[in-house]
């Protein structure tokens, strides 16, 4: 039995161990959304390239054959001149057609193309901490089963010591029944008592076996056994390292980004442009109204563009921008005061269970002396086996609470550490 037991308590220990730290990691690197990094940075870049393309040539190619109802033409009395002299115009065409190119080129547009760049650089850093700020949440994931997990483990550990415990005294009772000191009924007492407790050992270890196969499947990782962690030093509650203060800090710069745009949409743009076409009428309308020839046809100039319209709803977009930033000013308030409430709560149950274990050392120490004396007691036949039995429990029940004190104190610790950003 003994050589079973050890076993049982050195299964975990016997395969490579993980930390909080090590379980942590692994999830954030198995859990889906880490992919979207790299997928987020990629389309941040290739939004900026695009648009940075802007201060290319704008070139476009168009083709088109018109059909018109009337067309330009000289004065029937002018006509008549003409034909008197042997000239004969006959006018253009009601058919039309031309094949050309058009290029654009912008010289100033007033930071315009500098402020969309920005906003899609703004744009991808926001995301990306929203993605953060679902990565953290899964530490709290990983906390949740890994304490579950470390609490199991200890719980088998006091199992394992309770049969110890049951098992040398039900060594006892057997050579006192064989002596003739006690009766048959205390020995069986003791060992139904103990086989009650094998029974829970199996409780624990498939409870063991299924927490450990959640967190193996969340960490991505094969999780045997764990590390106890250490009590944590030096934790500084007044420094906010949260990602969700920084996704706030995000959407301000983005707004900002924003209104530096609103900005530049208002102000005039200068360009170039060239324009040429093959077709029919060209630019000599009057050499037109006489061959009626395509011809080729070129212009060049520059172009000051100066869109007003934007001053129609620019009050209301700025409203709308400070609206925006007031909202993400307010939930920044919002989640300090939440986090402040959380940290408050989690230091009251941390010195709480600090207290709780404090009363636990001492009372472990009595019941292990109560159930020392009760063994004693027995032997010299001044108490019975039921009495004894309830010692043994008690003690073991004092030993489970101190176990489940110190993990909980040990998880609200660790929980403390996410809930300020370390």
């Amino acid at each position: 039995m003994r050589k079973k037991i050890w076993i049982l308590m050195m299964l975990p220990a016997m395969a490579q161990a993980q930390t909080l730290e090590e379980c942590q990691r692994a999830a954030e690197q198995n859990y889906p959304l880490i992919r979207q990094y790299g997928l987020i940075e990629k389309t941040t870049s290739l939004n900026v390239a695009n648009i940075q393309k802007g201060w290319l040539p704008q070139v476009t190619a168009s083709a088109q054959a018109t059909l018109q109802t009337d067309v330009t033409a000289f004065p029937d009395k002018l006509q008549t001149v003409f034909q008197q002299t042997g000239i004969t115009m006959d006018g253009l065409k009601k058919d039309q057609y031309r094949v050309g190119i058009d290029v654009q080129q912008t010289l100033y547009d007033a930071g315009n193309i500098k402020s969309q760049k920005e906003i899609a650089r703004r744009q991808g850093e926001l995301q990306s901490r929203q993605n953060e700020v679902t990565m953290y949440n899964v530490r709290k994931s990983v906390n949740e089963m890994y304490f579950s997990l470390l609490l199991v483990d200890e719980q088998i550990r006091l199992n394992a010591d309770l049969q110890t415990v049951l098992e040398g005294n039900e060594k006892k009772l057997a050579a006192m029944l064989k002596g003739g000191t006690a009766s048959e009924s205390d020995w069986q007492n003791v060992k139904a008592e103990r086989l009650n407790v094998v029974q829970k050992m199996t409780g624990l270890q498939s409870q063991r076996t299924a927490l450990a196969r959640m967190l193996s499947i969340f960490c991505g990782i094969e999780v045997n056994g764990l590390v106890k962690p250490e009590m944590p030093e030096n934790m500084n509650p007044s420094i906010n390292l949260r990602p969700e203060l920084k996704a706030l800090d995000a959407q301000l710069r983005l707004t900002d980004a924003q209104e530096r745009a609103l900005d530049a949409a208002m102000m005039p743009r200068l360009g170039v442009f060239a324009q040429g076409y093959y077709g029919y009428p060209g630019y000599n309308m009057f050499e037109d109204m006489m061959s009626r020839k395509f011809s080729w046809n070129g212009m060049i100039g520059a172009r000051l563009t100066w869109n007003i319209g934007t001053l129609y709803t620019r009050k209301n977009d700025k409203a709308k921008l400070q609206v925006q930033r007031e909202t993400t000013e307010a939930n920044r308030e919002r989640f300090l005061l939440d986090n402040k409430m959380e940290q408050i709560q989690l230091n009251e149950n941390i010195s709480r269970y600090r207290q709780l274990m404090i009363d636990d050392e001492e009372i472990i120490s009595l019941r292990s002396s109560i159930r020392k004396a009760a063994e004693s007691k027995l032997a010299h036949g001044i108490i019975d086996v039921n009495d004894l039995v309830r010692e043994i429990n008690s003690e073991n029940k004092a030993r489970v609470e101190q176990c489940i004190h110190e993990i909980e104190m040990l998880k609200e610790i660790y929980d403390l550490k996410i809930t300020i950003g370390e």
